[in-house]
């Protein structure tokens, strides 16, 4: 580190308002922290309009603005405590916590390029059929490790050093955790956003609190009372474990979705004295709960007593999407110098981050991400759309705490890639994904087969939990090859009754889809879809539309874009899939998929 002999700031002293994003703030103290000791302390007198000069031979790492109630407003950090010896690259970080894996990713702050990544796996566990757990504490090793890892692997092969201007997360969404704010550490393992455990539960809600109606607080948070959303995962959690109870009567219980967890920790967690972690989500996060009003956006004392959430139980600040949450916690990274002190200035759901990814910021603009499941959403713009047609209702992403928040529709298929999984993992048909396109092209359509996948039930627009799973119109020429190939058809139908009820409930026609995640590399599967939707299926230049959402999100909440017509556009053509067969086609093979449904329904005995 090199030793600052002589230091002149022109920076506001106490007292003294500054502005910062177009909001003026009190500045009570100004500290300059050193790798020894703090060598300004607080001036205790109010000062003139002058602006004072500062001399010391101690070397500093930063300056933070604190507001008068101890709030960081403002971090500047000393660039010549860096190596200077190498030109600084300024970029854009983005933490991407999915179903099955994590990863950081950098971006060039000027045009949005991917310069490094770093992608960690993490276990899911199946105790019992229909339960799905992960470990917070690996979710946050592999997060900090991803963040380190990233960031090495770009110093040890470019010329030039980086500053990373905010980080952005995104996250598996609904997925729920507690931990306890005094030790840090969970009361019980993560229930996964897929989990079904609390079937028996939310027929019980809809029975006592709902009168029989599913869809009773739609008009409150948007979403059917159902096993996917947050709230019934911590009415179970709270029912089945001691420790949380325990920790609820000690006033310790914090609740969170991934991105909570994530931000509490990187920020100082259970640290004392106003440097623990912030606890916070954000509206699209919150808006997945069944707790949050979609019409206030904060947390709704109604839908607590539905659910008989305790008083005990601690929630997080409810957010924009874009905006400076916290900065990272030098301890948690190791004292890393890229990473320690970095703003976390973003945090959005992982299907909305793909929105903003795939620059669906028109009113119908639709987008499809292909991952474990299917998460179809569309632009509705600034006002809430309640649907009919059973799609959900949440917020699309709010860019800003001043900024209006814009609402979508979502429809939600609960088996995608995890159906090709399936097919690897318990068939054996195919030794990799991949290969699910080379042996369903060698046939040249299904044979007849219609594969419902509802291993859980399914979601919409049907949200039938006593659906399972059906291989119907099977003879003697039946091979594993028309049975991959129902398969792919199945993700297609089940996306076409959400984008048929989207346009019911809209009235806006959806004449293109922009598509995204991994199976979007399956080109039989991208025609199929085409076909069955009769429109245009758009891949974009870049696939990763997620983590570069985040990253956007990112450069809005440190106030690099102001607008969305500041975001660079692809440098890249897209690829474009054309429908290939005919209208009365693509009906015949609808009017046969409907017919496999009701076959699948009325499966689980009541």
């Amino acid at each position: 580190m090199k030793k600052i002999n002589s230091l002149k700031c022109k920076v506001p002293q106490l007292l003294f308002n500054i502005s910062l994003n177009n909001t003026s703030y009190s500045s009570k103290a100004i500290i300059v922290s050193s790798s020894s000791s703090s060598f300004f302390k607080p001036h205790q007198k109010k000062y003139s309009s002058k602006f004072p000069s500062f001399n010391n031979s101690s070397s500093f790492d930063s300056l933070r603005f604190y507001s008068t109630n101890n709030t960081v407003i403002m971090s500047m950090h000393n660039n010549n405590t860096v190596n200077n010896n190498k030109k600084k690259r300024q970029c854009i970080g983005a933490i991407d916590q999915g179903t099955t894996s994590t990863r950081f990713m950098l971006f060039d702050k000027d045009d949005l390029t991917e310069i490094s990544t770093y992608q960690l796996n993490h276990e899911s566990y199946f105790p019992k059929p229909g339960w799905v757990e992960q470990d917070p504490m690996d979710i946050l090793r592999n997060t900090i490790d991803c963040m380190k890892k990233a960031c090495e692997q770009y110093n040890n092969n470019a010329e030039e050093d980086i500053e990373i201007l905010g980080i952005g997360v995104t996250n598996q969404r609904e997925t729920t955790i507690l931990w306890d704010s005094e030790t840090g550490l969970p009361l019980c393992k993560a229930i996964v956003w897929n989990d079904t455990r609390t079937k028996d539960l939310v027929d019980r809600i809809c029975k006592e609190k709902a009168f029989g109606d599913f869809g009773k607080f739609r008009q409150i948070c948007g979403l059917p009372l159902s096993t996917y959303f947050s709230a019934v995962k911590l009415k179970w959690m709270i029912d089945h474990y001691q420790e949380v109870r325990n920790a609820i009567d000690r006033g310790t219980c914090m609740f969170g979705t991934v991105d909570s967890w994530i931000i509490w920790n990187l920020t100082g967690g259970c640290k004392k004295n106003n440097s623990g972690g912030k606890h916070v989500t954000d509206v699209t996060n919150a808006s997945r709960t069944m707790l949050m009003n979609l019409s206030t956006l904060q947390w709704d004392e109604n839908m607590f007593q539905v659910f008989d959430v305790p008083k005990g139980v601690n929630f997080p600040e409810i957010k924009s999407s874009a905006e400076r949450y916290g900065y990272i916690d030098s301890d948690i990274v190791d004292n890393n110098p890229i990473l320690k002190g970095v703003c976390i200035s973003g945090c959005i759901g992982d299907q909305q981050s793909a929105t903003i990814g795939q620059r669906c910021f028109n009113k119908g603009d639709a987008k499809n991400t292909y991952g474990t499941g299917c998460f179809v959403l569309m632009n509705c713009g600034e006002k809430i759309v309640q649907s009919n047609y059973g799609l959900l209702s949440t917020v699309q992403y709010q860019l800003g705490k001043d900024a209006a928040p814009v609402y979508a529709l979502e429809g939600s298929v609960a088996v995608a890639g995890s159906g090709i999984n399936w097919l690897k993992d318990n068939l054996h048909f195919i030794e990799k994904p991949s290969d699910s396109e080379v042996l369903a092209s060698k046939v040249k359509d299904t044979g007849g087969v219609y594969f419902v996948p509802a291993f859980n039930g399914l979601f919409s627009p049907y949200w039938r939990s006593d659906a399972r799973g059906a291989i119907l119109g099977i003879t003697q020429f039946t091979t594993a090859a028309h049975i991959v190939r129902a398969m792919l058809e199945a993700v297609c139908f089940q996306t076409h009754e959400v984008l048929d009820a989207m346009t019911k409930d809209s009235n806006v026609e959806v004449t293109n889809l922009m598509v995204d995640g991994g199976m979007i590399k399956n080109k039989l599967l991208m025609q199929l879809q085409a076909d069955i939707c009769q429109t245009r299926v758009i891949i974009p230049s870049y696939s990763e539309t997620t983590v570069l959402g985040a990253a956007i999100c990112s450069a809005f909440g440190v106030g690099i874009y102001k607008d969305v017509k500041d975001i660079p556009l692809p440098n890249k053509q897209q690829i474009i899939y054309n429908p290939s067969i005919t209208e009365e086609e693509t009906e015949y093979k609808l009017s046969k998929w409907r017919k496999a449904i009701e076959k699948s329904l009325n499966w689980v005995d009541e």
